[in-house]
């Protein structure tokens, strides 16, 4: 091999190294960039979990409602851990009585809010019942059942006596107030049917319109029972035409007052006028009773609001075919009657 054999085969294994010598060093930094960029996201990472998750501070939900204290607790991100306890007072049922961390406390977000949340009131000893309405009890005595583990019951049929005592309101009681409650206790109560031979005054009725008498009827409280006819000649339509005992007379309180009332003189295309009748059961004292109608549009319309003691009750109205008449004791329904849809004379002469 000549000179130049041997110095060109030198120069070809310098540029050999060079090529290889070049491409290490951009291996190596890439290298580097690549550990130096994992560093940083590493880091980033680390960071963001350091700093958690965002602050925020507890609110102040004693002494609301359960439901509220749960959505302020949700808009600040915060959940309830719930623990429940008597109370003292009935009214704070449901209502938060404690809570943990106290309010104006700076959290995370997530953090778990203990709630301590009144279940009402427990019963130790028999309450004092006398001179209280026997509504009010039965309503008191189901609430308390409802809410937690009682013992008291209501025997019935009640006893009753006349007592110059609104009629409802409990008399004498059994077991005496402040008996021990250990166990199931069923409460027998005396109550008042109000005076035995009260006297009322008959009011005037006969000349008003049946709104009118009905609106005095509700006032005065009498009993009263209706019937209706078609108005005679110089008669007015939806009157009262008479009553019987006569406006004036002294009577007492469980007398009926009988009332004739007159048909209107024409009716609209698809209106009735008609009596409800209905057989209250009995009852040792008046009640309140309501007469609503619901109407084929959606309306509700009010009738009447009476205290009636039960047996028959009737009362006129003029209302569109395809109504229902809706009759409730102590609001709670009792009966319904749909108001038939009546075919016009015209309609039926062509039949």
């Amino acid at each position: 091999m000549g000179f130049r054999d041997w110095n060109k085969l030198h120069i070809d294994l310098k540029s050999i190294e060079g090529y290889v010598g070049n491409h290490l060093r951009f291996f190596v930094s890439l290298s580097i960039g690549l550990i130096v960029f994992v560093g940083i996201i590493a880091l980033a990472v680390f960071f963001v979990a350091v700093r958690g998750e965002e602050q925020t501070m507890v609110p102040d939900v004693r002494g609301i409602d359960l439901t509220e204290a749960l959505l302020e607790l949700q808009v600040k991100e915060l959940y309830p851990r719930i623990q429940l306890r008597f109370s003292q007072s009935a009214s704070e049922r449901g209502r938060v009585l404690e809570q943990s961390p106290e309010a104006g406390t700076i959290v995370k977000a997530g953090r778990r809010i203990r709630l301590v949340v009144s279940q009402g009131v427990v019963i130790s000893n028999v309450e004092s019942y006398v001179g209280r309405t026997i509504d009010e009890v039965r309503m008191d005595i189901q609430t308390l059942s409802a809410t937690s583990m009682q013992f008291l019951s209501l025997k019935e049929p009640f006893m009753y006596q006349f007592s110059p005592e609104p009629p409802g309101t409990i008399l004498q009681q059994r077991p005496e107030p402040g008996t021990a409650i250990s166990g199931p206790i069923v409460l027998e109560l005396v109550i008042s049917r109000g005076p035995e031979h009260e006297m009322i005054t008959v009011p005037e009725l006969a000349g008003l319109s049946i709104e009118e008498a009905l609106e005095r009827i509700g006032v005065t409280g009498i009993r009263f029972t209706f019937s209706q006819r078609p108005p005679r000649s110089e008669e007015k339509a939806e009157t009262v035409l008479s009553q019987t005992p006569a406006a004036g007379a002294v009577v007492e309180a469980n007398t009926t007052v009988s009332l004739v009332v007159s048909a209107p003189a024409e009716l609209a295309e698809g209106e009735v006028f008609a009596l409800f009748s209905y057989t209250l059961p009995a009852n040792p004292y008046p009640l309140p009773v309501s007469l609503e109608a619901a109407l084929p549009s959606g309306e509700r319309r009010h009738l009447v609001t009476v205290n009636h003691p039960g047996g028959e009750f009737t009362i006129p109205y003029r209302l569109p075919g395809g109504a229902t008449l809706i009759l409730s004791r102590l609001n709670r329904e009792l009966y319904r009657e749909e108001i038939p849809l009546f075919m016009d004379s015209l309609s039926l002469d062509q039949l």
